[in-house]
């Protein structure tokens, strides 16, 4: 399959966050930046958010007012995999680490994949907020 045809597969549709160019037409993401964010919306989900899709997301917000522990960290680490492979199929989750970040009120989740159409290999640092939001 050749590097172009391999990319179509990934797609291409409206960035995220929705914003407008410079003519002002709607942002655009494809290919790769569109399957990371994927990944971000993925993450920044919470389960039952989206009226019609209530499965949607990750079970991560549930751990939100959790105290930073090894075991939370396990925890965090097990919801994001399940959620990529779920509802991710364009990578392969090669690694997911979860390490304390700041003053112990933010989880870094450090999410290491590979794109399966092209075998590029990237890496997500996606900060949870124990105490409900960033600043909260």
């Amino acid at each position: 399959m050749s590097d172009a045809s391999s990319k179509t597969f990934l797609g291409a549709g409206i960035a995220f966050q929705v914003n407008g160019d410079e003519q002002g037409a709607l942002q655009r993401a494809a290919y790769e930046d569109s399957v990371q964010q994927s990944i971000w919306i993925i993450l920044s989900t919470a389960k039952g958010e989206r009226a019609m899709r209530a499965d949607f997301g990750c079970g991560i917000h549930d751990l939100v007012f959790d105290t930073p522990t090894a075991s939370t960290g396990g925890q965090v680490a097990a919801a994001v995999r399940d959620a990529l492979l779920r509802f991710e199929p364009r990578i392969h989750v090669r690694d997911v680490n979860v390490n304390p970040g700041g003053n112990g009120e933010v989880l870094l989740i450090s999410v290491d994949y590979e794109v399966r159409a092209t075998n590029n290999a990237f890496n997500l640092v996606y900060p949870f907020y124990l105490t409900g939001g960033a600043g909260a």
